[in-house]
């Protein structure tokens, strides 16, 4: 798996007339983006104020429910066919039409904040519908961020304009990779961290990597740090200039509408972050160093439904160990840590932490075979967690077992 298609081995078996089963699923992650162009139509025809809520009906109620009645995937690509596969275009206009759509939605959302007639109860439903938009525009950022093709990483800061996170590309490629399921990492949650000790921690965390990551790599090519070279810079620049083309067009009252949605979108990307690693560590090797990523390392889960809406986000082990594949292509590993419900369900379950930790601790100590010491554990909670985990090792197989 060294080379991200897979041994030679693997790739024996050659597949004749395979066809991807998901082919013509993917354009339906267009509907996320779509579902900021609902709520006025929805309350135009039934008169439900309720509609201006419709992205958390959407997102926290219907698709959790699509989850459990659709069930999982686990259908990987042949090996043989990856690498059709990946340079197949067809993918790559999906994640582009997400763009226009994640627009389209937050123009008309601003008309209808300043010459509609909605309500501050109304024009907060809407804020959060269209900023959860913008967190899963984040991560078609994510996707668009990861290719080597410049085109494509331009148009990532443009979806990540809305919710002013631009410096995201930056840490996430260059920071996260390389340091994730490790205390050095913002982006990695710890066992027995909550998720609202986990939000300061990775927002602020994440801003100063971004930016020491980026003055260094502009002070090694003998650049200027403040100059037009700055991809943080740069990203933060398209925010400010998105805020003022729209209050210019449609006035100063939209700027309230414009901060709740960012901060939306901003707590869902995070949300998300928290549950893909959380309280997974890598080991150190003999050398000092950690161990390469492995599938080991992120939590998966592999429901159908919220896969085809995040761009299989959720295969997010093989993101990981490959993270040159696109997400056409990502597999799902048996090896790989697996999350009870998908990532809607579980951002639900992350907002109690008492019930997260009810679910999720005892999962993170059972993938480490009862030895807790293996994880990556909260400061102010390892104490806790060692009690409550307590281990001993047997003479004669040499594994922690709980006690």
């Amino acid at each position: 798996m060294s080379d991200g298609w897979g041994t030679g081995e693997e790739r024996g078996t050659v597949t004749r007339g395979w066809r991807d089963p998901k082919r013509y699923l993917w354009p339906l992650g267009i509907l996320a983006p779509a579902s900021a162009l609902l709520p006025s139509q929805l309350v135009l025809h039934t008169g439900w104020p309720i509609f201006w809520w419709s992205g958390v009906l959407i997102f926290f109620v219907a698709i959790p429910l699509l989850d459990v009645t659709v069930g999982a995937d686990g259908s990987n690509p042949p090996d043989d066919e990856v690498r059709d596969l990946q340079h197949d275009r067809f993918y790559r206009w999906c994640t582009f039409l997400f763009l226009p759509v994640q627009y389209a939605g937050l123009i008309v959302a601003c008309w209808l904040v300043a010459f509609g007639t909605l309500s501050t109860v109304d024009r907060l439903g809407y804020a959060v519908s269209v900023g959860l938009v913008g967190g899963i525009g984040i991560n078609a950022a994510h996707e668009l961020g990861h290719r080597v093709e410049r085109a494509e990483r331009r148009l990532a800061k443009i979806a990540l304009a809305q919710c002013g996170y631009g410096h995201f590309v930056v840490e996430h490629n260059r920071g996260h990779h390389v340091r994730v399921a490790t205390p050095e990492d913002p982006a990695s949650a710890r066992l027995g961290e909550s998720l609202y000790r986990f939000f300061p921690r990775t927002i602020l965390g994440g801003v100063r990597s971004a930016w020491v990551l980026e003055r260094d790599r502009l002070r090694r090519r003998g650049r200027r740090v403040f100059s037009v070279h700055n991809d943080v810079l740069t990203a933060w620049g398209l925010s400010v200039a998105l805020v003022a083309l729209l209050t210019l067009v449609f006035g100063p009252v939209v700027l309230p509408f414009l901060l709740v949605q960012a901060v939306t979108g901003i707590l869902l990307l995070e949300s998300v972050n928290y549950i893909e690693h959380y309280g997974l560590l890598r080991e150190r090797t003999a050398t000092g160093r950690y161990e390469r990523c492995s599938p080991r390392h992120s939590w998966n889960s592999d429901h159908l439904v919220t896969n085809i809406f995040l761009y299989h986000l959720q295969r997010h082990s093989d993101h990981h160990a490959n993270p040159g594949r696109r997400f056409q292509t990502l597999r799902s590993f048996d090896e790989s840590p697996q999350l009870p419900a998908g990532y809607a369900t579980m951002v639900l379950l992350a907002a109690v932490p008492p019930l997260w930790r009810r679910v999720m601790d005892p999962k993170v100590v059972r993938h480490y075979d009862g030895d807790v010491n293996r994880a990556n554990l909260a400061p102010g909670a390892a104490d806790r967690l060692r009690a409550r985990y307590p281990v001993r090792s047997t003479a004669d197989t040499g594994v922690a077992v709980r006690g």
